[in-house]
């Protein structure tokens, strides 16, 4: 494949391409994509604007970039500011506390949580890559079958997924893009899904490092996992989607450990 630059995230080992058409596969589109772990040490040296060729491997659902190559190095655009310092999120931030809007309509904030460890993270349901928001969902229902199965963790834990699809995203369709995935009676008591209005999706996204771009019906967008921990504050911060649903289960129930008396909300759905 072929194609430009357009941002470099070397801690995930990813970089976005505006690619050309891949012949058969693929039509051109700007995306994210993995690169390989023995060739991660190329990354400090690909920017923006860079045009470059690579191998994509697909040999299943996962797919990533071999033998990435920088064929012309993309010019400095002198009206372009720098990019601001990104803060890494810390254990211990307190997290903005927005109002989302959940399955069922309903207003909720992290607040709600309190006296419970929170697992969070971020989709849209549109997302076509196996490697991307579909593991992440995969990887929330293995935990939340988990969880659910655990008397000691059950009342003590909750799954909190939230999509920035904003216009897409309406109640209705994360009720039924989640549905297939509850085990609880009610559904949605234990793993809600939620989105709202664009300025408070940005706001919690800002604070975990969350970026995403929308374009033409797709995004192109990192991935970022958090612990919440029964005060509100960060316990665990997942870059990526190479962590399993049995480091979520084990880090929410560390963070668990930290409950008070009792949590305000059940998260109860109809």
């Amino acid at each position: 494949m072929r194609g430009k630059v357009i941002e470099v995230q070397v801690a995930d080992r990813q970089v976005t391409i505006a690619h050309d058409e891949i012949a058969g596969f693929m039509p051109a589109m700007t995306m994210p994509f993995v690169v390989r772990e023995s060739e991660a040490a190329l990354l400090p040296h690909v920017a923006p604007g860079d045009e470059v060729t690579a191998t994509l491997v697909v040999p299943d659902s996962r797919y990533w970039l071999e033998n990435l190559v920088v064929v012309k190095k993309g010019e400095p655009d002198p009206g372009r500011a720098p990019s601001p310092a990104v803060r890494e999120p810390q254990a211990g931030d307190v997290l903005p506390d927005v109002a989302l809007v959940n399955q069922d309509g309903k207003t909720i904030r992290l607040s709600d949580y309190r006296g419970k460890a929170l697992a969070l993270t971020f989709i849209f349901t549109r997302c076509p890559l196996p490697d991307f928001c579909p593991l992440l969902m995969k990887n929330f229902a293995e935990a939340h079958a988990a969880l659910v199965a655990d008397e000691r963790l059950r009342g003590r834990t909750h799954l909190l997924t939230v999509s920035f699809d904003t216009r897409h995203d309406t109640p209705a369709v994360l009720r039924a893009y989640g549905k297939p995935f509850q085990r609880t009676a009610p559904p949605f008591s234990h793993w809600e899904l939620a989105s709202g209005t664009e300025v408070a999706i940005r706001r919690i996204g800002d604070a975990l490092d969350i970026e995403y771009i929308e374009e033409s019906r797709t995004f192109s967008h990192n991935l970022r996992t958090a612990v919440v921990d029964p005060e509100g504050r960060l316990f665990r911060f997942y870059r990526g989607n190479d962590w399993t649903p049995a480091r979520l289960f084990a880090d929410l129930e560390a963070a668990s450990a930290r409950a008070g008396s009792s949590g305000q909300r059940t998260g109860s759905s109809r």
